[in-house]
């Protein structure tokens, strides 16, 4: 088998049609292909030197290079020795044998002391972190933090309770319990679990589709009862929350935490983005103080815009001067707070302040009373008692779990995995997804409603120098201590400035705007899954807008998939390396080989398209020339037919040479036959001689032809053009996995290639490929293993040793 060899001394001679230099020709090479072989291969037992790359104007690049470049270039090269291989010698060589495939399922009922330690840990991580915290270094950064972000959990909670449909109270509550759950039994040291926006908004449009205040208009003034509708949402908010916990938790022990992947960074955004736009509208009516109808389904943002716009003359002129004054507090505050956070130990606490500013001054004004400014009023004391979840709701609420728990694990982990590769350690998405389900689950038992994490909390937490989920638990401490003595002392905050406070928290999540620019610039396909997730979920709900962004996001990948982009490819001059002529001007064809490349893998969806584009970029239509031969080969056959029966009835031949001369080739009837016109004597009509005369002498010539070429139905006998290469090379390096339709394609290709006299190769096939083509018995006794090459430079040295198929049988003709 020929060697070939790299090196870094470039030739002088190495600038022939090939773009490579040989050593003299082998015995034995075909004469019209020698000049092509010489300038990439070698025949048996000599060797080759393919040189390391170097510009062709070698002259001009060294005079714009520095020296010191141009040692580092001579620094590189390399020189490789190796016998061109095929697939079956490189298995040989490399002793090759099928990876031992290891059921992970057999481990799962596996019983030891270790495994169930390891368990216990796994689950429980607390135990495995927490005994050997370091108090010294860690606590003082982890207390700071939890007063932190407690002083943030505060108002937010009061905040997006709003948003749910709840009373303010519960936002405390869904602040206290969910965190210290995930203390126990997450992984991420520096996410911030509890209320956040997205989540409330999508909490608040199942409350108030399924529990619209019209239900509950009582006497004469068609006022709504509160209480009891209040009540309600409260049951229907915490059985959503068990059953997105259960959701979550059922999805983490079956290790289903990959679902997460599905949801890309510009679907996630996108959605996040319409996310925020349906929480500011939804706050508007806060801000101008407002009694709007409750609107659920497709186009229910668009309802409630027009319901504002339309009642805008009603606005409470109070409610809007207590929104505006404490938006414009928080944004001052928050820009201090960029401008300082260099010098600041820790943010100043701009909403903590806010709030208590507002509560003193609507209690000492009387806002309500004497300006109609609407107030959070009664805020119980201490802690709820657990109360079981509805199950007559569980139908209603199915739909709407399994969305709020899919999107809340994607914001959760998306922002953990964040922190994770910030601060080095791992993520366990599974028992992510298990953490988060069970404070979910717990959370609802007691109450409250669906939860995931806040980025704002996040990033505050772990700039104030949070290092575990100890500040979790801090902070949730000093939330219970605001719930059991200090929560009453807000029921005079109106509720414009906790509206005033959610709008301006979602300064973050509008920003996101922007990657409408950036996409354009970088990857439009991504720009479009981002609008059409933001145009959905705008126009049809959270809840459907997901689903239908999700969908076209998967489909958009099949779609991709299916328009690749195919190459032909030429070999870079002096290398062993090939690239797409039509990006790379100094790549050449070889002559006499063609090698064809996609981008994307073969299987069902775009294996037709794949065959449809070969056979375009080799230059030659295959189908046509196929159903020309098979047409001139039907035609002579008729027409050798019927020169036989004409020859035979003027010979008075009996009519049993015609049946016993059946089955044999058309060339030997052809030959039989002009034997017998020169052997026969019988005497004829000179009109009838003179008829059959050029009929015969076609009949004879062709005849002669097809018998000295190989099955006598070459091209070239039937007088059709022939390919201008004679070999084609397949590199399948994109291919990631095989489907019965892609081995009955890649079948179709090496048959109809063949039959117009073109031999098939393949290169750069991976094992797992290889495995599967051998499983869906790919390889037979005309394709075989020494067809696949380790490399495209392998399969082109071999195609220009053996540049014709030898005239044997079709068996024979394709062994190589």
């Amino acid at each position: 088998m020929g060697l070939f060899e790299a090196s870094g001394r470039l030739p002088p001679e190495a600038r022939d049609g090939a773009g490579a230099r040989a050593a003299p020709a082998p015995e034995g090479c075909a004469g019209s292909h020698s000049s092509a072989a010489r300038g990439l291969a070698l025949g048996r037992g000599r060797r080759l030197s393919v040189e390391e790359p170097r510009p062709r104007r070698q002259r001009d690049t060294q005079a714009l290079l520095p020296v010191t470049q141009a040692m580092e270039l001579r620094k590189r090269d390399y020189h490789v020795e190796r016998p061109l291989m095929n697939q079956e010698q490189l298995e040989e060589l490399g002793c090759w044998t099928s990876a031992t495939t290891t059921y992970q399922w057999r481990t799962w009922f596996q019983c030891s002391r270790a495994r169930a330690r390891a368990l216990l840990f796994q689950h429980l991580p607390v135990l495995a972190w927490l005994p050997r915290y370091p108090l010294r270094d860690w606590l003082l950064g982890d207390s700071l933090a939890g007063l932190s972000v407690a002083i943030m959990q505060l108002p937010q909670g009061l905040a997006y309770a709003l948003l749910a449909g709840l009373p303010p109270v519960f936002g405390l509550y869904s602040s206290f319990y969910p965190v210290f759950i995930y203390f126990l039994f997450g992984t991420s040291r520096h996410i911030s679990v509890g209320t956040f926006a997205v989540m409330s908004v999508m909490v608040g449009s199942v409350t108030e589709s399924l529990a619209p205040g019209e239900n509950f208009l009582q006497g004469v003034n068609s006022t709504v009862d509160e209480v009891a509708r209040d009540a309600v949402r409260v049951q229907l908010a915490s059985t959503l929350s068990v059953l997105v916990g259960l959701f979550q938790v059922g999805l983490g022990l079956v290790r289903f935490g990959f679902v997460v992947t599905y949801l890309s960074e510009p679907l996630v955004r996108g959605y996040t983005t319409a996310a925020s736009v349906q929480v500011f509208v939804s706050q508007l009516k806060y801000v101008f103080g407002l009694q709007l109808s409750s609107h659920s389904g497709p186009l229910s943002l668009i309802y409630t815009v027009l319901e504002v716009c339309w009642k805008l003359p009603q606005s409470v002129v109070g409610t809007v001067v207590t929104a505006l004054v404490a938006g414009v507090v928080l944004v001052l505050v928050k820009l201090l707070n960029d401008k300082l956070h260099r010098y600041l130990p820790m943010p100043i606490p701009g909403e903590l302040l806010t709030l208590i500013g507002a509560t003193g001054i609507s209690y000492g004004v009387g806002l309500k009373a004497r300006f109609g400014v609407d107030v959070v009023g009664d805020i119980p004391a201490g802690l709820l008692p657990p109360a079981a979840p509805s199950p007559q709701l569980f139908a209603s609420l199915v739909g709407y779990a399994f969305t709020i728990a899919v999107v809340g694990f994607a914001i959760a982990i998306s922002l953990g995995k964040i922190f994770a590769l910030r601060h080095g350690y791992r993520v366990d998405s599974n028992q992510e997804l298990v953490a988060l389900g069970l404070s979910n689950l717990i959370g609802g038992i007691f109450q409250c409603f669906p939860v995931s994490c806040s980025m704002s909390r996040s990033l505050v937490q772990e700039s104030a120098g949070g290092n575990t989920q100890v500040a979790g638990a801090v902070s949730s401490l000093f939330i219970l201590i605001i719930i059991v003595k200090l929560g009453e002392l807000f029921r005079d905050l109106p509720k414009a400035v906790l509206a005033a406070a959610i709008i301006v928290n979602l300064k973050g999540m509008l920003k996101q705007f922007s990657d409408i620019r950036s996409l354009w610039k970088s990857n439009r396909m991504d720009l479009l899954i981002w609008l059409v997730t933001f145009v959905a979920t705008i126009l049809l709900n959270l809840d459907i807008g997901l689903a239908i962004s999700v969908v076209f996001s998967l489909l958009l990948v099949v779609v991709r998939t299916q328009l690749p982009r195919y190459s032909v490819l030429g070999q870079v001059p002096d290398t062993d390396i090939y690239e797409d002529v039509a990006e790379y001007s100094e790549a050449r064809e070889v002559p006499g080989v063609k090698v064809f490349r996609s981008s994307a893998t073969m299987y069902f969806a775009n294996a037709e398209l794949y065959s449809d584009a070969l056979k375009q970029r080799c230059g030659v239509d295959v189908d046509h020339l196929i159903s020309q031969k098979k047409k001139r080969l039907r035609k002579q056959e008729q027409k050798l037919k019927r020169l036989q029966k004409s020859l035979q009835k003027e010979a008075g031949a009996p009519s049993s040479q015609t049946a016993a001369s059946e089955g044999t080739s058309v060339s030997i009837q052809v030959n039989t036959s002009i034997r017998d016109v020169e052997s026969n004597n019988v005497e004829d009509s000179k009109a009838k001689q003179a008829s059959t005369g050029n009929e015969l002498e076609d009949a004879a010539a062709s005849g002669q032809e097809d018998a000295k070429a190989p099955n006598g139905s070459t091209l070239k006998a039937l007088g059709l053009p022939q390919p201008h290469f004679h070999s084609l090379v397949l590199d399948l390096g994109a291919l990631s996995f095989v489907d019965t339709v892609c081995i009955k394609n890649l079948k179709n290709i090496f048959s109809d290639f063949r039959e117009i006299e073109v031999e098939v190769y393949m290169a750069a096939c991976h094992t797992p490929v290889i495995a599967q083509l051998e499983a869906g018995h790919f390889f037979d006794a005309s394709i075989t293993k020494q067809h696949l090459f380790a490399s495209v430079h392998d399969a082109v040295l071999f195609a220009l040793q053996h540049p014709r198929p030898s005239s044997a049988s079709p068996v024979l003709m394709t062994k190589l």
